[in-house]
């Protein structure tokens, strides 16, 4: 399986991202039920809880990383992700574990 990048946006509404570090472990959490986004992929960190979503639209997708959209049906309801790259349009990372093996 390739990897498979992802991008958190949204954070500014949240703690902002000065406080994370290349490397953080972050969990993904599906929403299926978030009246805005029924694709909506939410980002926890541990201890603060939410800090943002995977960004789904074609503004917020940093380079090749996937939105939520495509990402979605790949992954379990739950899923983790590490930090690549912190960046002033958003955060850069690469999923981990809790990916379907049949996507």
């Amino acid at each position: 399986m390739s990897s498979i990048y992802f991008t958190i946006t949204g954070m500014n509404h949240y703690y902002g991202s000065d406080f994370l570090k290349k490397g953080m472990k972050v969990k993904l959490v599906k929403e299926p039920d978030n009246k805005y986004d029924k694709e909506a992929i939410r980002v926890e960190l541990k201890g603060l809880g939410r800090i943002g979503y995977v960004a789904n639209s074609p503004h917020t997708v940093l380079g090749a990383s996937e939105s939520a959209g495509r990402m979605y049906n790949k992954m379990k309801k739950k899923a983790k992700g590490s930090v690549l790259f912190i960046t002033p349009q958003g955060v850069l990372c690469k999923l981990k574990d809790g990916v379907n093996s049949v996507a």
